[in-house]
């Protein structure tokens, strides 16, 4: 087995209205090094990554013995080095990149030559929908419809001409209790209202009517009203960022990082003026990510 590494983005999902379906890959990354050894040794060197003293507890290793076992392979034993500028639990997809990372470790490993297409079947059924897992491995913006664990269909904008602030506080917010103040139903005029903004949503980014995207953005109503409450700052950080000139700003995934989309050049300026007003957070001017999964042999 030759060395190599893989580098995986983080992602930011719904943006508002594209709630389980939407993915934005950002540029911060996982990365794993990796070289065959007589053991299993992993070794972290990010303070952003769990604690964990034996391999076989290792999320990324259990992901990667999963999917070599259900191709009928058995992992060579390796020593990872692994990297992380992703914060954990904060809706920016931490748990996403691993499961690619896992996938792509055992597809790497042992020559399973998957297809993105496998991958991404993979991926979502370990994560349950395809909007963070998509991103990370697409890189981009990519809109998904998961079909009843058969299939995944994948759209992708591969660019967007504005600037992206994310806001990360300190404290952690877990996606199980994010999504236990979810309503279990919607009735028809809801879903019909919600599904309506999220289209004008997508409509208004491909023609980059900013302003519109931003309004549909901030009119979300399957899941920001019901987990604004959990969100620290989720009103002063949003009305600062208006006065500021942002389209929009929203819940990064199940929260509680957010993430604002200001005019392009537009970004640094206003990033200092936010740490200032919000000097708890670590606020961050980001770039899409538009390569996603990558790896490099040695």
């Amino acid at each position: 087995m030759n060395n190599f590494t893989i580098s995986v983005p983080a992602s930011s999902a719904n943006i508002g209205p594209g709630f389980d379906s939407l993915g934005l890959a950002l540029d911060l990354y996982l990365t794993l090094t990796v070289s065959e050894n007589d053991t299993w040794k992993i070794y972290q060197q990010s303070l952003l990554l769990p604690a964990c003293n034996n391999y076989t507890d290792h999320f990324i290793y259990q992901i990667a013995h999963q999917t070599a076992a259900r191709y009928g392979k058995e992992l060579p034993t390796c020593c990872l080095t692994i990297d992380s500028s992703i914060p954990l639990a904060r809706g920016l997809g931490s748990s996403a990149s691993a499961i690619i990372a896992g996938i792509e470790l055992a597809n790497q490993s042992c020559q399973l030559h998957l297809s993105k297409e496998e991958k991404l079947q993979l991926a979502t059924e370990q994560e349950g929908h395809p909007d963070n897992v998509g991103a990370a491995l697409f890189g981009g913006l990519v809109i998904t419809n998961y079909n009843d664990d058969t299939s995944v269909d994948i759209c992708r904008i591969d660019q967007l001409n504005i600037d992206m602030i994310i806001f990360i506080p300190q404290d952690e917010l877990k996606t199980e209790a994010a999504r236990n103040v979810l309503p279990d139903t919607y009735s028809r005029a809801h879903a019909a209202q919600a599904s309506s903004i999220g289209n004008v949503f997508i409509a208004a980014l491909m023609n980059e009517n900013f302003s519109m995207a931003g309004k549909m953005m901030e009119k979300d109503i399957f899941h920001e009203p019901y987990r604004a409450e959990l969100i620290p700052n989720y009103a002063p950080i949003k009305q600062k960022a208006k006065e500021l000139g942002a389209y929009g700003t929203v819940i990064s995934g199940a929260g509680p990082t957010m993430i604002s989309f200001f005019p392009r050049g537009t970004g640094t300026q206003s990033k200092q003026k936010l740490q200032a007003a919000f000097p708890s957070y670590n606020i961050q001017q980001r770039k899409m990510d538009s390569t996603g999964l990558r790896v490099e042999k040695k």
